[in-house]
């Protein structure tokens, strides 16, 4: 689950403005059967929009059904609760819905590529029959919990400032407490199944808010522009670009460069003088040391001729 899940079941419940109305966005229409005039066509052209949206390759790209198999589970719950919010003619249970939508209706029955071990719809939803006995008040109860979620995400996607206090204390984990200390609930393998989901769809969303909290990376400050530690190559060329950009950013540190090179400067010099001296004055003692020794062996020639 994400942001964008989200987004679209919040959409679904924007559409739903009040006992008996139905706002739907011309997108929706091409879900509808005559014009969505009664409840259960608007709740079925909800159920078949967040299945495309989230199965179909021209929904949702990536497909969040990639990293989560089990959103169906969430579309359960939303599909259960607007039907027992939603009654008509007394027919307000998920097995009426399922013999009149779900069977009779090819929509369910067409092959959709993006489905992952499934031809289509209805084998996905067979496998979790189940679920079409879920009681109304214990739905509810799940579909508050997936509200709750969904805010956690999207306040997470707005600039991550209250992701710290989400770690620690928030409206979901409550919710998620109490349907786990609800007997009803632990006791039933369907309801188990919709908390293990929800659970792991909590867990993503710990991990994107520790993510957000934790230091970018090395490849992360790099992307953002940070001279990396051992420059060479081309990136060593462009070092003094970058020295020269710093120092228009930031002058006094510009100048604390600069003073620290002078005074290195100013020590090298006199050093460099040194060792470029001794060799003109090794070749100066090497010289007169030359024309010493002429002069000895001359004298020491006089001296044998006069003998």
């Amino acid at each position: 689950m994400d942001k964008k899940v989200c987004e679209k079941f919040q959409d679904i419940e924007g559409w739903f403005l009040g006992e008996n109305q139905f706002n739907h966005p011309e997108y929706l229409q091409k879900y509808c059967i005559s014009n969505c005039d009664i409840n259960l066509d608007k709740i079925n052209a909800g159920c078949l929009y967040l299945l495309d949206q989230f199965y179909k390759h021209d929904g949702m790209f990536p497909s969040p059904s990639n990293g989560n198999p089990y959103i169906v589970d969430n579309i359960f719950i939303w599909l259960s609760y607007m039907l027992n919010l939603k009654k008509t003619n007394n027919h307000d249970n998920m097995q009426y819905f399922y013999s009149n939508y779900i069977e009779k209706r090819n929509t369910y029955k067409e092959h959709i590529s993006g489905l992952t071990g499934y031809n289509n719809y209805k084998e996905l939803i067979d496998e979790r029959k189940d679920f079409l006995d879920m009681d109304k008040n214990i739905v509810s109860k799940f579909y508050e919990a997936l509200k709750s979620l969904c805010k956690l995400y999207n306040e997470l996607g707005d600039g991550n400032k209250n992701c710290k206090n989400y770690l620690e204390d928030n409206e979901f984990d409550k919710k998620y407490e109490e349907l786990k200390k609800n007997t009803s609930i632990t006791g039933n393998h369907s309801y188990n199944q919709l908390l293990t989901t929800l659970l792991k769809d909590y867990d993503g969303f710990k991990k994107e808010c520790k993510l957000a909290l934790s230091p970018p990376s090395d490849e992360t400050k790099q992307n953002l522009g940070q001279t990396p530690v051992g420059i060479s190559g081309e990136d060593g060329d462009n070092l003094g670009q970058l020295l020269a950009q710093e120092s228009e950013l930031n002058p006094e540190s510009s100048s604390e460069v600069t003073s620290s090179s002078s005074s290195i400067t100013s020590k090298l010099i006199p050093v460099l003088l040194i060792l470029g001296a001794i060799p003109i004055f090794l070749g100066i003692a090497y010289k007169y040391s030359l024309f010493g020794f002429r002069k000895r062996v001359q004298k020491h020639l006089r001296e044998k001729l006069t003998k």
